[in-house]
């Protein structure tokens, strides 16, 4: 996605492509955001193949899905064409927007998942640094190939997934839930301790893991969509995880993602060229500070990470509006440059919280039983939020120009006090600790990881644990590997 949105910002500027493609304002908004229809389309049925068939093949099946639409988007001879393939491009796109967040929440160890989630999304500003290249590289091409080319790479990203989906595991969770538990127990030693299946914390996070699955399992037997909404506490959980879809898509991101081209001509910035090189320093800029904001996501806590970075970005969106109407006629070029400062704080701001935020926070709030539908339904919801954008916002910025800065400022004010009155703390706690938070309760019979890494709790060899030895569908190995592990005892 990160390749897609600067590819696109690129080619909007590029003559070659508005060109050949017939593009106004009604044509820019369908090219560039058919891509999210597609992921509204993808959540429809991501939950259902992650359930199923595993995180694994849903990444795959992503992959194969935008394999189909890049090189139909690249071959476009006309608008219908771009948009059909692009369309497909989002389905893929949709569907690993389930799977990637679902599977790295489930897989990488607690030390390791803010950072780990986040670097995964901090590389939407990778994947741009490379389009916006790849774009300015092209730009001097003197036929269609200037935009062509760039849609066609678009493929490489998606091969090395490919290539590098069948050496990682499974995740834990899903093969706890189908009967797997020896399999999920290697994992997840691999992942915490070297392989060592006598860890205090891979017996720890193993019991957890068991417990919370069987419980689940007593009170859930189907994962079915009913499931998200059927109680409080899942409705209480998809109303987090909705609100970081709408809040990262609707805060003024959007507009910068696709459409810097339109907001540096109205800053005063016309030249093709220079703004193709300012969209390059904007990803550099933005994937330093999504990095460093992985790296504090622990430190600072979702709540404050959430809240801080957009009551900071919120003020520079302002002052976006405000240069843009005093400077827009570029004669002032003090103006100009203070406005282009402006939207680099911001995008810098909003990089550096909610990138980390958009595919950690939901995950995290689903427990494993909705985990992959409620996904989906995110991503129906991220996918809607960011088409109201794309569609809507070159209109705004047609019509109302910098006003459309100061509208979606004071619309960040609401987003702020929901995040500090609604949102829950879950840093620091595993997937299974965070039920506690919104059930009320936990529901293992394990100590608390944290107190297990910090040495504050005993670990004793004892019998094997009770919720996985019993577990239906353990095979003879997979019980003989848990009957020479640890119980927990404090």
């Amino acid at each position: 996605m990160g390749y897609d949105g600067n590819m696109m910002n690129g080619l909007n500027i590029l003559p070659s492509f508005y060109n050949a493609i017939s593009l106004n304002t009604a044509g820019q908004s369908a090219n560039t955001g058919i891509i999210w229809v597609g992921g509204c389309v993808a959540g429809f049925f991501s939950g259902p193949v992650l359930d199923r068939w595993g995180r694994k093949a849903g990444m795959a099946w992503a992959v194969a899905i935008a394999c189909i639409g890049i090189p139909l988007q690249a071959a476009a001879q006309n608008q219908a064409m771009f948009i059909v393939s692009r369309l497909i491009v989002g389905i893929g796109v949709g569907l690993s927007s389930v799977a990637c967040p679902t599977y790295c929440s489930e897989v990488a160890p607690l030390r390791w998942r803010a950072f780990c989630l986040g670097l995964y999304y901090s590389f939407w500003y990778g994947g741009g640094m490379l389009a916006s290249g790849v774009t300015y590289g092209t730009a001097k091409i003197m036929s269609s190939w200037a935009w062509r080319l760039p849609s066609l790479l678009q493929i490489i990203p998606a091969l090395l997934c490919l290539v590098v989906l069948p050496f990682i595991p499974e995740s834990p969770r899903w093969l706890v839930y189908h009967g797997r538990e020896a399999e999920a127990l290697e994992v997840l030693a691999i992942m915490a301790a070297d392989g060592d299946v006598s860890d205090p914390v891979v017996i720890t996070q193993f019991k957890q893991v068991c417990d919370t699955v069987a419980f689940e399992k007593a009170n859930k037997p189907s994962q079915s969509w009913l499931d998200t909404v059927k109680t409080r506490n899942s409705r209480k959980r998809m109303i987090l995880a909705c609100s970081c879809a709408v809040f990262g898509n609707m805060s003024g991101s959007g507009i910068i993602s696709y459409y810097l081209g339109t907001m540096l001509s109205q800053a005063g910035i016309t030249d093709t060229t220079t703004q193709l090189q300012i969209n390059i320093y904007l990803s550099v800029w933005c994937l330093f500070t999504a990095v460093l904001g992985c790296a504090l996501a622990d430190k600072i806590g979702r709540k404050m990470l959430g809240a801080g970075t957009l009551s900071i970005s919120l003020v520079f969106l302002y002052l976006v509006g405000a240069f843009t109407k005093l400077y827009g006629s570029g004669e002032n070029w003090s103006g100009v440059l203070a406005t282009v400062a402006c939207i680099f704080l911001y995008q810098g701001v909003y990089a550096f919280g909610w990138s980390t935020l958009l595919v950690m926070y939901p995950p995290e709030v689903l427990n494993f039983s909705l985990r992959a539908n409620g996904m989906s339904i995110y991503t129906f919801f991220s996918n809607g939020a960011a088409c109201i954008v794309t569609f809507a916002f070159p209109f705004a910025l047609e019509k109302i120009g910098w006003k459309t800065y100061m509208i979606n400022a004071t619309w960040d004010f609401l987003e702020v006090l929901f995040i500090i009155l609604v949102w829950v703390e879950t840093s620091n706690k595993t997937l299974e600790e965070i039920d506690e938070l919104i059930d009320g309760e936990m529901h293992f019979d394990a100590p608390i990881l944290v107190a297990v890494m910090a040495g504050d709790v005993e670990v004793t060899a004892d019998k094997v644990m009770r919720a996985s030895s019993t577990a239906e569908g353990t095979s003879k190995a997979g019980k003989e590997a848990i009957a020479s592990t640890t119980v927990i005892s404090e």
